[in-house]
């Protein structure tokens, strides 16, 4: 079946796209322990033959689908169930934040040229891969491109200076007022911000990084072999590495980095230079939702520990990459950590259970900060953790897509039995399908959840509604029919 090559790769998928509703489907209820959940399809159509599973694209909102299919020696683009105009090639498609709008690179003669809600844009030598950006308020496009050898940035299809490269993708501020991108020319970089030339370096480290607020903007550049970060133009110190990219705060008052010089490692915070390790965790580092505290894993003598505030944890084997998170109101940490052999959770300095594995992005705080969830595994079996009780064994958990409700009293996650993908909500079962695109789920109220999934070559969305039995005269749960 066509469908089969498919479903390797949507599970991977975590883009951004738009499908048109065709028919609604039946409902199916499923119900343990007094929750009941009622599933309704809507069909978004057949999938066209000829697609190229890796462009399968899904909308943040996670309500459309948009791919690149084949038809007849030319592709197109289509679109909530549309197809678009048909060029050469397609490629590199693009949601912007909102979802309402759809972007891609196309390929016409020996030219590529971008396409922004079915309008072309001018003509390029080349279009640099995945440099097609919009701003976070979906209003304006960014995106590098080649001529004649020279490479510049179009915004909202105004040309920039042109240079011997770009260096990093262009970068919108939150506001989506400001943009920032890494560009070269006689062998030196800088970084161009609202138009404006910085300082020439040897070399310009990853993607310039706005504040929260927009205002700030940080980036890392090389200069004679030495490192250092450059925060609103002012340069730091010099270091021998830079080993986790500059962190604001959320207030954007505040910048972290890791740095090292001579063997060792710090994070320095504000400017001023942390305790010495022999390593910084690689995207341990992260500030409470307050900007008040700063947590981040740190390395020596054979041990990790997480660091809060300056004051150290119990030394492990290792430390998660990306599982150290505070909770919504900064009072609480969590993290996974390894310690002989096995993995456990640790939250607020308490040591959970230990399994063969915790996964990435977990723990999970609730909204209200009073609960916690993460995916464990145990043997070839794994499983979601709530407040410390274990949920049923699976043969594989989305850990990514472990979500608590907006009131914090529901928990729902991603699950996969044999080759069948589904929605679990306090530890009911939902309905089967072949894949998740995207593998998330999404809370649209305190008790309704939303997805995508694929079953054959059909796309649905999938509406879960969580019922809760009716009170009786008594006060005692009624039986919901």
């Amino acid at each position: 079946m066509r469908s089969s090559k498919v479903r390797v790769v949507v599970g991977l998928v975590c883009g951004a796209g738009a499908l048109a509703l065709c028919l609604v489907g039946g409902f199916r209820v499923a119900s343990a322990a007094g929750v009941t959940l009622a599933t309704r399809e809507i069909s978004l159509g057949m999938f066209l033959p000829g697609l190229v599973p890796d462009t399968l694209t899904v909308s943040p909102d996670i309500r459309h689908v948009a791919y690149v299919t084949n038809r007849g020696g030319k592709q197109l683009v289509v679109v909530d169930g549309v197809g678009g105009k048909e060029y050469d090639g397609a490629a590199n498609l693009v949601f912007s934040p909102d979802s309402k709008r759809v972007a891609y690179t196309a390929k016409r003669g020996g030219k590529r040229l971008v396409v922004v809600d079915g309008v072309e844009g001018k003509e390029y030598d080349g279009i640099g891969t995945r440099t097609l950006v919009f701003s976070s308020d979906s209003k304006r496009v960014a995106y590098g491109a080649q001529r004649g050898g020279k490479w510049l940035v179009v915004v909202d299809g105004v040309e920039g200076k042109e240079y011997d490269g770009i260096t990093a993708i262009p970068v919108f501020s939150p506001d989506s007022n400001r943009v920032a991108y890494g560009a070269g020319h006689g062998g030196k970089w800088l970084v161009v911000v609202d138009a404006v030339e910085g300082k020439e370096y040897d070399a310009i480290g990853g993607t310039p990084v706005f504040s929260p607020g927009s205002k700030r903007v940080a980036y890392v550049a090389q200069r004679g072999g030495k490192w250092l970060a450059i925060v609103d133009g002012v340069e730091g110190k010099e270091y021998d590495g830079i080993t986790a990219i500059p962190v604001f705060s959320a207030d954007s008052k505040r910048v972290a980095y890791g740095a090292g010089r001579g063997g060792k490692m710090w994070v320095v915070l504000d400017g001023v230079e942390g305790k010495e390790y022999d390593g910084i965790g690689t995207a341990t580092l992260v500030f409470s939702p307050d900007g008040k505290r700063v947590a981040y894993g740190a390395w020596r003598g054979g041990k990790w520990w997480v660091v809060v505030d300056g004051v150290e944890g119990k030394g492990y084997d290792q430390i998660g990459e990306g599982t150290s998170v505070f909770s919504p109101d900064g009072k609480r940490v969590a993290y996974a950590a390894k310690l002989g052999g096995k993995w456990l959770a640790v939250v607020d300095g308490v040591e959970g259970k230990e399994y063969e594995g915790i996964a990435k992005g977990t723990p999970v705080f609730s909204p209200d900060s009073k609960r916690v969830a993460y995916a464990a595994g145990r043997g070839d079996k794994q499983l979601v953790l709530v407040d410390g009780v274990e949920g049923k064994e699976y043969d594989k958990i989305l850990a990514f897509g472990l979500v608590f409700s907006p009131d914090s009293k529901r928990v729902a996650y991603v699950a996969i039995s044999g080759k069948k993908w589904l929605a679990v909500v306090d530890g009911v079962e939902g309905k089967e399908y072949d894949v998740f695109l995207n593998a998330r789920l999404v809370f649209d109220s305190p008790s309704q959840i939303h997805t995508l999934a694929l079953r054959g070559d059909e796309f649905l969305r999938v509406e879960v509604e969580i019922v809760m039995p009716a009170a009786g005269p008594s006060g005692t749960p009624r039986p919901h029919l």
